[in-house]
């Protein structure tokens, strides 16, 4: 991250589907803003606004171009971001950092192939999905199952749990627009079940290949986008035999396309990815 000598930070602005990002180059080996900093440069009102920090380093795996990691607009950090890999694809493509159409890049959590596709689009392989319980993490199950109930102010929540490298909570609803959505996140996120709290989907299916879903994340709330809420609630929605492998989620934002072709596959994300503006930040 280029620091001049009045202490301004240079930042790419940038959204996948809505899901908005500040983007800061680490890569010189400048250190990550602390949870304090994040929180400020999210503020929408004193700061340059977003859902989410993404802060691009020097990869780790040999075969990647470069690592992100991914601050919160609370501070906290994130193991995995699916919109913010695809932001992260595209800002070091217009870098230069790559010329070819396929590329690896580190997530805090692995290593993803990315694939440019037409119009701004970039398809990430988000790795496998994880059901066990231990894996997501959630407390009290000892064995996976298609749904999970807790009881939650009297009422006894239905819900699918699944891990895209950062776990999720994922409940089907008959209308998206009436979804419990600031009820129940954030009663699923503060319960006990889950350790390290959780992002939760409500989706609605409106036929086989397309389904909509709002996401309230962990740290952040409701956004406009979540590229592993998707994931997570499209696995969820397929492995119960209510989605097809290759199937459209529609967000407040934008659509993204999922592709989970077996079990035993990865989950291939493909979505937008867009600049908005760069500036600098009075540090």
């Amino acid at each position: 991250m280029t620091k001049p000598a009045s202490g301004r930070m240079h930042f790419s602005k940038m959204h996948g589907a809505g899901n908005d990002f500040v983007v800061l180059d680490l890569r010189d080996g400048s250190p990550p803003p602390d949870a304090a900093l994040a929180a400020r440069l999210a503020d929408r009102h004193r700061g340059v606004g977003c859902d989410q920090i993404l802060t691009i380093e020097a990869a780790r795996a040999p075969e990647s171009v470069a690592a992100y990691r991914i601050w919160n607009s609370d501070g906290s950090t994130s193991q995995q971001c699916g919109n913010g890999a695809r932001c992260v694809a595209a800002w070091l493509v217009r870098d230069g950092a790559v010329q070819d159409d396929a590329f690896f890049i580190d997530s805090p959590v692995a290593t993803h192939k990315v694939q440019r596709l037409d119009d701004g689009h970039y398809a990430v392989a988000m790795g496998m999905p994880q059901f066990d319980p231990a894996q997501i993490p959630l407390v009290g199950f000892p064995r996976a199952r298609e749904a999970y109930v807790l009881p939650l102010q009297g009422e006894n929540v239905r819900f699918g749990a699944v891990s895209m490298g950062n776990p999720h909570a994922v409940l089907e609803v008959g209308l998206i627009e009436a979804a419990p959505l600031e009820r129940l996140g954030p009663l699923l996120q503060q319960h006990a079940s889950f350790p390290q709290s959780v992002n939760v989907g409500f989706a609605q299916i409106l036929d086989r290949s397309h389904a909509r879903l709002r996401v309230y994340e962990r740290g952040v709330g409701e956004t406009l986008a979540c590229g592993s809420g998707a994931c997570a609630a499209a696995v969820v929605l397929m492995q119960r035999g209510r989605l097809d492998r290759d199937a459209v989620m529609s967000l407040p934002g934008g659509d993204l396309r999922i592709q989970w072709p077996a079990d035993d596959a990865q989950v291939v994300m493909s979505g937008p990815a867009a600049f908005v503006f760069d500036g600098e930040w009075n540090a």
